[in-house]
């Protein structure tokens, strides 16, 4: 049968038979999708249909809606029913097109042929490549000599991932991405668990705040969940319950968070949590605020000396009173500790200063302050992905340096890219035996691998997600294929339930699913019958096309919940910040931040998200150092001259931004260029900044302190011309000719 003589029936026949072969029909379900050249009933060709979904360009877990036209999705919009975020969407949920659509993504599973490094692939078919994983893991010598190392995975995956491990006897998964490190998870963890006795993130309730003070939390931004953050402090600067709100924002660099404050305070790296503690000691000594006195919280600030704290954050006693006044004044403040915070060897500490302040304020619990998510009525839904510390991860890569790990499996993490150099990865993966990466791009962690078996987007994946943090209720996001899959590529949960079903005994039987889609089927079934549910359905059948309408399940109305404070009978820490590199040799606090558009290096392989300016310096398409003028004009440099950033462990040129934004003392840098590998749009372009940072840590929660470095400047003599909307003061502004 020739090609040009091959009937559409024909092919079908063909089609249905390769399924057959490959290996993959019992544990794989394809999902049919019509063409519109025959369409469905009530469809026309040419109409648009919507299909509700989850967001995974950031961990938010923000509902979405899908336009498709003609079997092709067009357009990415918020989902107006999700309570989340309210129909809200973000340039990077926006850009989720150019993921399913990138012409860098891998289309079939494929091997090094030329030895890690070697970028030589030859594609596999996915039979032949499931033989090769199964063979790995049926080999080993010990299931712990398997590692799997994650990213923030969506919650169903996180499950069957977790599932399928212990099972093995392996070692649990190690999960660490870099945007959680920045936004400070595992500190914000902690800190509520230290509060209120419950290890998760807190919901600050800002829409109907009346006083915000944000500790380096640029929630307007990348931090946490900036979508629903960013329409609750619409809703509260909107004065819809009976004033605009005040807003506050501490941290050394004018973020766009901090453009949109009130007042922001420049204030010293490391001293948010002096200046914090003053403040709750100023409120307690002045008994100041609507709350009745503050004995059962005096105790806390007994070891604090508001002008030793004073001197400490280089801010005067004056300034510290007038914030505290504003603070207690208020009917409903909040205090934020954010995520540069974590980002500091007392990070922990200077935390529970500013969580505190809630305490002072009687606002756990209360309209305006700090609650806890309601729980999911299942078990079974609640697992969430545990994020590890910086030193879980480290101990990771010791095994791997000690021979301890045969196979390593990676997921939704590039480790390569997102770990500082001063880590050891690059050394530690060239002795691992066999290395699996799951990365539909080739990026700089899937260069040093043996196999990729590329992931679907999740355009084309089914899936559930609980937001993190959640919403005012409790939520369960769906997820499902919007289009056909338009590669060879595969679900990486199929790919787990196919290897649990291939290597048989106690795995296959916790793992019992045929595929992916009837484990969400079954998971989230358990929701049908729950009172709390915002839509009412007869038969199981009936819930399960309702969940997919409306983007997942939802209670009806808002239920969050008050937490138990534990009783704190001591008093606060008080913990001077250190930095790596002595302030003589190196004199400038170094500040990496995440893009607003690029985040931690993600969205780097999307050209939409590559030319969205900076919102504040304009820039795009590149690396830039910022400088303080009063710094710029010490060193002899103006904007688009190259200079020389030189940390204790590394170094990296850049051209310089003039931004009056910043204190003096500090050099600003965007993370999320300087990607070795990672598609055209991304490779070695700007410079990744990480390559400065030295490994230090909070010895209280062993997270990354990223904002520990210290640096020191070099002018080169040479220049390289930024791609600026305009400059700040005018100069070079774009004219038509």
């Amino acid at each position: 049968m020739t090609m040009d003589k091959l009937s559409r029936r024909d092919f079908l026949k063909v089609a249905v038979g390769a399924t057959a072969v490959t290996g993959f029909a019992p544990g794989l379900r394809r999902v049919v999708l019509e063409p519109f050249v025959s369409p469905p009933e009530n469809t026309l060709p040419g109409q648009a249909t919507w299909y509700a979904s989850t967001c995974h360009q950031c961990p938010a877990g923000c509902g979405i809606n899908v336009r498709v036209i003609n079997g092709r999705a067009k357009k990415i919009e918020g989902n107006p029913l999700h309570p989340l975020n309210q129909g809200k969407l973000c340039a990077r949920g926006q850009a989720g097109l150019q993921v399913l659509y990138n012409p860098d993504r891998l289309k079939n599973a494929v091997q090094q042929t030329g030895g890690r490094g070697s970028r030589k692939y030859e594609p596999l078919y996915w039979p032949e490549a499931m033989d090769i994983l199964v063979e790995k893991i049926s080999t080993l010598s010990n299931p712990n000599r398997m590692a799997f190392l994650g990213g923030m995975l969506p919650s169903h995956l996180f499950r069957l991932v977790s599932e399928f491990l212990t099972a093995l006897d392996a070692p649990p998964p190690v999960i660490f991405d870099l945007h959680s490190a920045l936004e400070g998870r595992v500190a914000a963890e902690l800190l509520t668990q230290t509060f209120f006795g419950s290890r998760e993130l807190p919901i600050y309730d800002l829409a109907r705040s009346d006083v915000v003070f944000s500790f380096g939390a640029n929630f307007l931004e990348t931090w946490m969940s900036p979508v629903a953050q960013s329409a609750a402090y619409g809703f509260m600067r909107q004065g819809q319950l009976g004033g605009r709100g005040f807003f506050v924002q501490f941290e050394p660099r004018l973020s766009a968070t901090a453009a949109s404050a009130d007042e922001w305070v420049p204030i010293k790296p490391g001293c948010e949590g002096f200046v914090a503690l003053a403040i709750g000691r100023i409120i307690v000594e002045e008994r100041l605020g609507h709350v009745g006195g503050h004995r059962p919280h005096a105790g806390l600030y007994q070891n604090v000396d508001i002008n030793e704290m004073a001197t400490a954050s280089e801010m005067s006693v004056e300034s510290l009173r007038r914030l505290a006044r504003i603070f207690a004044d208020g009917e409903r403040a909040v205090a934020i500790p954010g995520g540069y915070l974590s980002g500091q060897v007392n990070g922990l500490s200077s935390m529970q200063a500013v969580l505190a302040l809630n305490l002072l304020a009687a606002q756990i619990g209360r309209v305006g302050g700090v609650f806890l998510s309601q729980p999911i009525p299942d078990a079974n839904l609640t697992q969430q992905p545990q994020i590890s510390s910086f030193e879980e991860t480290m101990d990771l890569i010791e095994r791997m340096n000690a021979g301890d790990v045969d196979l390593l499996l990676i997921c939704a993490s590039n480790p390569l890219y997102e770990l500082p150099a001063s880590a050891g990865f690059a050394e530690a993966i060239k002795k691992v035996p066999f290395v699996v990466s799951f990365s539909p791009f080739i990026d700089e962690t899937a260069v040093w691998s043996d196999l990729i078996l590329p992931d679907h987007t999740y355009l084309e994946s089914w899936g559930y997600q609980l937001p993190r943090p959640g919403a005012d209720r409790p939520v369960v996001s769906s997820q499902q294929p919007v289009v056909r899959p338009l590669h060879d590529t595969r679900s990486t949960a199929d790919v787990f339930l196919t290897l649990a079903a291939r290597l048989g005994g106690n795995v296959a039987d916790v793992l019992r699913w045929s595929d992916v889609a009837q484990f969400v089927q079954e998971s989230v079934s358990s929701l049908h019958n729950s009172s709390l549910s915002a839509y009412d359905a007869q038969t199981q059948s009936g819930f399960w096309a309702l969940w997919r309408q409306y983007g997942g399940w939802w209670s009806q109305s808002e239920i969050l919940r008050e937490p138990d404070v534990i009783d704190l009978d001591r008093s606060l820490p008080v913990v001077n910040p250190t930095f790596a590199g002595q302030a003589h040799d190196f004199p400038y606090h170094f500040y990496p931040y995440a893009s607003i558009g690029l985040s931690d290096g993600r969205g780097a392989n999307l050209p939409w998200l590559q030319e969205t300016p900076d919102p504040m310096t304009t820039a795009s398409w590149s690396t830039w150092v910022e400088l303080n003028p009063q710094t710029a004009n010490a060193l002899g440099v103006k904007d688009n001259d190259i200079i020389r950033v030189i940390s204790p462990y590394g170094e990296l040129e850049a051209p310089v931004v003039v931004f009056p934004g910043l204190r003096p003392d500090v050099v600003a840098i965007p993370i999320g260029q300087g990607h070795s590998d990672f598609g055209r749009f991304a490779e070695k372009r700007g410079k990744n900044p990480l390559g400065l940072v030295v490994l230090i840590s909070d010895p209280n929660t062993g997270s990354l302190a990223w904002g520990s470095t210290r640096v020191r400047l070099e002018p080169t003599g040479k220049k390289q011309t930024l791609a600026r909307l305009e400059n700040l003061d005018g100069e070079g502004r774009e004219t038509l000719h």
